[in-house]
Order: structure tokens, then C-alpha cells, then sequence
């Protein structure tokens, strides 16, 4: 099997509970609100580091072709995207920080959100 599928069915299959939100108690809608939190603050940094391998790669590819120039010009290539993949993460990551603390909104999950019908709890 080809290596690079490998991986990618490797990382699929450590993210199922992730994706599926398996490991989630959805007793109210603020557990959820909280879960979802919690999911997309642990895949933030990781697809930071992604980004930033990438660049990496695209360096070492860079360096590695020599007098290739078409070789070279996919290692530039690797270097813009991974720098273009940081700048956009990190510029969106602080404007949602910026405009959080500029109009003083929450950041804590609200006590006072109903119930979903049926629900038991």
C-alpha cells in the first residue's frame, strides 16, 4: 500500500472520535457548545504545526534540488503555501481573539440555555 494513503487512513482513524464527537456527552446544549469548543482548540494548533512542516519541507526541498530549477521552483512553491497556510491561521486566530476583548464578549459557556426536549437530565 502506497505510503502516503497509509497515513492518511492512519490519521483518519485516530480522528474518528474526534469527527464523530464519540467521546462527547450531549446532556444539554452547553455540553455540546463546550465539546465543539474543546475540539476546534485542539485542531487549531495542530493544523499550525501541519503548516508549518510544510514550510519546512518546502525548505529542505528547496535546498536539496541543487541546480534544478524546476525542483526548486516546487520547493518555492511548498515555502509560499506553508507561510500563506501560518499567516492566514494566525491572522484569523487573533482577529476573533482582538474582537473578542474589543467588544467584551463572553468566552464562558451561558447558564441559563434551555433544555433540549426530551431530554431527561
Amino acid at each position: 500500500m502506497n505510503k502516503k494513503l497509509l497515513s492518511v487512513f492512519s490519521l483518519a482513524f485516530l480522528g474518528t472520535p474526534y469527527l464523530a464527537l464519540a467521546q462527547a456527552d450531549f446532556s444539554n446544549i452547553n455540553i455540546a457548545i463546550g465539546s465543539i469548543n474543546d475540539l476546534l482548540n485542539n485542531i487549531i494548533p495542530l493544523l499550525i504545526g501541519i503548516a508549518v512542516v510544510v514550510f519546512l519541507f518546502g525548505i529542505v526541498r528547496y535546498v536539496a534540488a541543487g541546480d534544478d530549477a524546476e525542483k526548486r521552483k516546487s520547493g518555492a512553491a511548498l515555502m509560499a503555501y506553508g507561510i500563506l497556510a501560518i499567516f492566514v491561521m494566525v491572522s484569523v486566530w487573533g482577529l476573533v481573539g482582538f474582537l473578542t476583548n474589543t467588544f467584551n464578549l463572553e468566552t464562558t459557556t451561558p447558564t441559563d440555555v434551555p433544555q433540549v426536549p426530551g431530554n431527561t437530565n
